[in-house]
C-alpha cells in the first residue's frame, strides 16, 4: 500500500528520497523522458505497473517548468499524463501574437496557463492539502522584496499555516512567471500577526535555484525549514533532472558592439549559468556523487572531492549539453550549430518532438539501476 503524505514527511521513517526538476520552458518535455525511464525502472524493480513517482519520492521539487511537473507528480499524475499536459501547454499557450513581443507586454497569456493548471491540478487544491500525496516544494521568487521563496508543504515549517493555505496552481503559476514571458503573479500573503500583504512573484529561475537540487538538500537538512531529515549517503537520495544546457557564445567584437541593454541581458543570462555551475559544483562536493560531470577545466569532475567530502546524500544528475560535439559524442546525434541553437529555444513548441527524442536517448544512456541503491528501497 502506498505511503501517506504523513509517512513520506515523517523524519523518523527513513531513509528519504528527493527528486529535483529544473526550469527551462518548453524544454521540460526533455525532463519528462528522464522521468519516464525512472518510472519504468521503479515499476520493473517493484513489479508494480501502477507505481507512481510520488509513491517512491518523499520530496519532489521544481522550478518554473519543473514546478509544473513536480506538482503533477506530487498529486499522483503519471509521466504519460504529464506528457499530454505538456503537449497541450505547448500548443495552446506558447503562441506569440504581434502585440505581445515581450518588450511592452509579456509574450504569452498567463491566464491561459492558469486555466490549464486549474484543470489538471484542481483550482481549489492548496499547498497543504490532502490531494498532494508526498512532500512538495515549488521554487519561486518574490520580486518586490528580492527574496527567493521555496514554498513547501511540511507542517512543521515556521510559516506552514500561511503557506499551506496558498492555492497550488497559483504558486506554480508564480514559479513559471519568467520576466518578459509571463506577467508576475500577485499573491496575498498572510502574516503571523494576522495582517495581509500582496507580493509580486516571478519565476524561481531568476533566483540562484533554477536547478533546485541544492535548495532541496538544504530544505531537507537545515533545521529552519521544518523537515529536519537525517543527512548521509545512506540516509538521503537526491535525483536531479535538467532541461538541457545551452550557452550562446560571442566574439569580443560582438560584445563590444552590442547596445548597452543587450549587454545587460547577456550578463544576466551568464549570471544564471554561473549560479547553475556553482550549485552543481557544491552538490558534487557535498554528496556521494554517482554521476560526476566536469564543472570547469580547473576542478574537472570533482570525483576526489566527492569521495573525500561530507557525503550528505547520494546524488545523481541527469542532463544534456546542447552542444554539437557533446550530442555527437554522447548520443550519436549529428546537428549543426544553428540547428542546436534552434532546438534550445525555451518557448518554441515546434521543438517538442526533437527535444523528446534527445531526452529519450539521453535517458537510455544515463539512467541506471545503481543510481537507486537498495538502501533506499521502499517496503
Amino acid at each position: 500500500m502506498p505511503k501517506t503524505k504523513q509517512q513520506h514527511l515523517d523524519r523518523e521513517a527513513g531513509p528519504k528520497r528527493i527528486l529535483a526538476l529544473d526550469g527551462g520552458g518548453i524544454r521540460g518535455i526533455l525532463t519528462l523522458e528522464y522521468l519516464a525511464a525512472i518510472e519504468t525502472h521503479l515499476r520493473d524493480r517493484y513489479k508494480n505497473r501502477e507505481l507512481l513517482l510520488c509513491d517512491y519520492f518523499d520530496l519532489i521539487g521544481g522550478t518554473s517548468t519543473g514546478s509544473i511537473i513536480a506538482a503533477g507528480l506530487a498529486c499522483g499524475m503519471t509521466v504519460d499524463a504529464l506528457k499530454k499536459l505538456y503537449r497541450g501547454i505547448g500548443t495552446d499557450i506558447f503562441q506569440e501574437s504581434f502585440w505581445r513581443r515581450g518588450l511592452l507586454a509579456p509574450k504569452f497569456d498567463s491566464d491561459a496557463l492558469q486555466h490549464a493548471l486549474d484543470a489538471q491540478l484542481g483550482a481549489d487544491t492548496v499547498l497543504g492539502g490532502d490531494r498532494i500525496r508526498t512532500g512538495l516544494m515549488i521554487m519561486t521568487k518574490r520580486l518586490d522584496t528580492g527574496s527567493p521563496w521555496p514554498l513547501h508543504n511540511h507542517p512543521d515549517a515556521p510559516f506552514a499555516k500561511q503557506d499551506g493555505a496558498l492555492r497550488l496552481t497559483q504558486v506554480v503559476r508564480a514559479s513559471t512567471a519568467a520576466p518578459t514571458y509571463f506577467k508576475p503573479e500577485e499573491i496575498t500573503i498572510s502574516a503571523r500577526d494576522g495582517h495581509t500583504v500582496n507580493g509580486a512573484f516571478v519565476d524561481g529561475g531568476v533566483s540562484p535555484f533554477n536547478d533546485p537540487a541544492l535548495q532541496l538538500l538544504m530544505l531537507a537538512a537545515l533545521n529552519g525549514h521544518g523537515f529536519r531529515w537525517q543527512s548521509g549517503h545512506d540516509r538521503l537520495l537526491l535525483i536531479s533532472a535538467g532541461t538541457g544546457v545551452f550557452k550562446a557564445t560571442y566574439s569580443t567584437e560582438q560584445i563590444l558592439r552590442m547596445p548597452a541593454a543587450e549587454q545587460g541581458v547577456r550578463s544576466l543570462q551568464s549570471l544564471m549559468d554561473d549560479c547553475g555551475r556553482v550549485n552543481h559544483g557544491m552538490l558534487q562536493w557535498l554528496t556521494r556523487c554517482l554521476t560526476p560531470w566536469s564543472i570547469d577545466r580547473a576542478v574537472t569532475d570533482m570525483l576526489a572531492d566527492s569521495q573525500g567530502g561530507p557525503q550528505l546524500a547520494t546524488y545523481a544528475r541527469y542532463n544534456v549539453l546542447l552542444e554539437t560535439a557533446w550530442l555527437k559524442d554522447k548520443l550519436a546525434i549529428d546537428r549543426s550549430t544553428d540547428a542546436v541553437a534552434k532546438v534550445a529555444a525555451m518557448d518554441d513548441p515546434s521543438n517538442m518532438d526533437e527535444l523528446a527524442g534527445i531526452g529519450a536517448l539521453a535517458a537510455k544512456v544515463q539512467v541506471k539501476p545503481e543510481h537507486f541503491p537498495q538502501a533506499f528501497d521502499i517496503a
